[in-house]
């Protein structure tokens, strides 16, 4: 019978290479690629081509009446007409010599049989005629299947049985590794290889069965630990309770003290509360109207509230809210207005909004850490390393820089007509007006970490454990001050001072 060969490419599983047994109907040929049709689909201009033909080519026309082609629907009569055609099996052709894509059938050893398109994937599949890879590796050519347990007997590559798992490099014919086998190393101590792979894998099991049990424990080891922070969760609660009870109790007795004229003058204080969640040491506090503030070597600030007064001491309080934004040690707190101040380690400071909580800016302050801030007259004080920087609370920018310090200013205080500045055993006294120095108070001690002020005392606590308490007069322009007394204590040095009526309070590193 006369054949027809079609060109096409023979690894493209949706174009494979096709040799039919009797020549075409020519009306089984698309007019684009003037192939037997792929995939057929009618278009708009009412002609069939193949799929491919039709959406390969942006913008492709009909040859026959030049309309731009677009895909309809699937041509099925024309497509069950192409599926009736019979093709040799493609392990019956070859490529035509000098070809690539020119196929012709085989004129001996090649797969005889004939079949229809549709049926020619499950046929190939399991082809006696496929050529296949010898399994003892690429150095052999391709193969029929049928030929393969033939060429695998006198296959010249075969390996030894312990390449794999030894990497025994022998390779031949069956003959050859039988008598190899004889003196192969592998084989002779496969006994003993065999007796410690065993024992290998025991290993592995007894590490694997010790890794469960430690992941049993981890997760009993966990499980108690939630219980033992419940239990102490609920230790706290009740201890809570009982401070309650505790308070309720003494006010009772004071009462009845009163009542019965037995009151009698406290000279000691007595705590109320105690804020608890910071995660390092608190470096700075402040208030504004019935909150506290709290800043932490964490990184954060807490909101405490509402605080407890004189006359409702039973006021609960706790954290209301953290802020998060510093990178760094969160070193000083200030308020104006509405806006909460706080500088830190990470050399900026961070302006919130004290009626919704919220980050409103950061300002990129200093080239060091901001150790200090105070607010006076509309106006924002930062100190750092050997400058003060006056900032515009409204705009929040730099309107002034006051430079001439000799070490870190680490503590700053404002009032409404002067700034006072504590660096190493000096306290600068700026006028606010002019911002020029009108005084400066030399203390022994080392460095200034805190600062208060009186109408008519200066005092601040130095890091050699000492207050030193001058006199001065704030209200006249030229101000002198004289030490009256220094204050020592054996404990850390005084990092916060404060002077509420007619009292003053010392906080240190050690003691409070």
């Amino acid at each position: 019978p006369s054949r027809l060969t079609l060109s096409s490419s023979s690894s493209s599983l949706e174009d494979p290479c096709m040799v039919f047994c009797s020549p075409p109907n020519r009306r089984l040929y698309c007019a684009l690629c003037n192939k037997v049709y792929k995939d057929p689909v009618i278009t708009t201009c009412g002609h069939t081509f193949c799929r491919r033909c039709c959406t390969s080519k942006p913008n492709e026309k009909c040859p026959t009446d030049g309309y731009q082609i677009s895909v309809v629907v699937a041509n099925l009569t024309v497509s069950d007409q192409v599926g009736e055609l019979l093709i040799h099996c493609k392990f019956g052709c070859q490529l035509k010599e000098g070809s690539t894509d020119e196929w012709e059938l085989m004129p001996e050893g090649g797969c005889p049989l004939t079949i229809k398109a549709p049926q020619r994937r499950l046929h190939e599949r399991n082809c006696e005629y496929a050529r296949v890879p010898c399994p003892n590796g690429p150095a052999c050519p391709l193969v029929t299947k049928k030929d393969l347990n033939k060429h695998i007997r006198v296959c010249e590559h075969t390996p030894c049985p312990h390449h794999i798992k030894y990497e025994c490099r022998f390779r031949g014919t069956h003959e050859q590794l039988s008598e190899h086998l004889n003196s192969c190393q592998y084989e002779q101590l496969k006994g003993i290889l065999t007796m410690f792979e065993d024992g290998i894998a025991s290993l592995n099991r007894r590490v694997k069965q010790k890794d469960e049990e430690i992941a049993d424990m981890r997760k009993n080891f966990e499980t108690r630990l939630e219980r033992q922070a419940d239990n102490q969760a609920k230790l706290s609660r009740e201890l809570a309770g009982f401070k309650s009870q505790v308070r309720c109790l003494t006010n009772e007795m004071q009462a009845i003290a009163t009542r019965a004229g037995l009151q009698q003058e406290s000279n000691y204080f007595k705590c109320v509360g105690t804020f608890v969640g910071h995660d390092g040491p608190i470096w700075c506090l402040c208030t504004h109207g019935d909150l506290v503030y709290s800043g932490s070597s964490d990184n954060t600030i807490k909101v405490w509230g509402p605080v407890p007064t004189v006359l409702d001491p039973n006021t609960t309080y706790r954290c209301q809210r953290t802020l998060q934004g510093h990178t760094g040690i969160v070193l000083a707190l200030a308020t104006w207005n509405d806006h909460l101040y706080s500088g830190g380690f990470d050399k900026t400071i961070r302006i919130w909004r004290i009626e919704s909580f919220a980050l409103e800016g950061t300002l990129q302050a200093h080239e060091n850490p901001v150790c200090t801030l105070a607010t006076a007259r509309g106006l924002l004080f930062s100190g750092s390393l050997k400058t003060i920087k006056v900032w515009d609370t409204a705009q929040h920018t730099v309107i002034k820089e006051l430079t001439g310090q000799n070490h870190w200013v680490r503590a700053l205080v404002a009032t409404n007509r002067h700034l006072y500045a504590g660096s190493y055993q000096s306290i600068k006294i700026w006028d606010l007006e002019s911002f020029e120095t009108v005084h400066v108070v030399e203390v022994n001690g080392g460095s200034v970490y805190s600062l208060a002020v009186t109408s008519n005392l200066l005092i601040c606590g130095t890091y050699e454990n000492s207050i030193h308490v001058s006199h001065f007069s704030e209200l006249l322009h030229d101000i002198r001050s004289v030490c009256l007394a220094k204050l020592s204590y054996r404990g850390g040095g005084r990092w916060s001072l404060g002077l509420p009526y007619y009292h003053l309070h010392s906080f240190s590193a050690i003691n409070a």
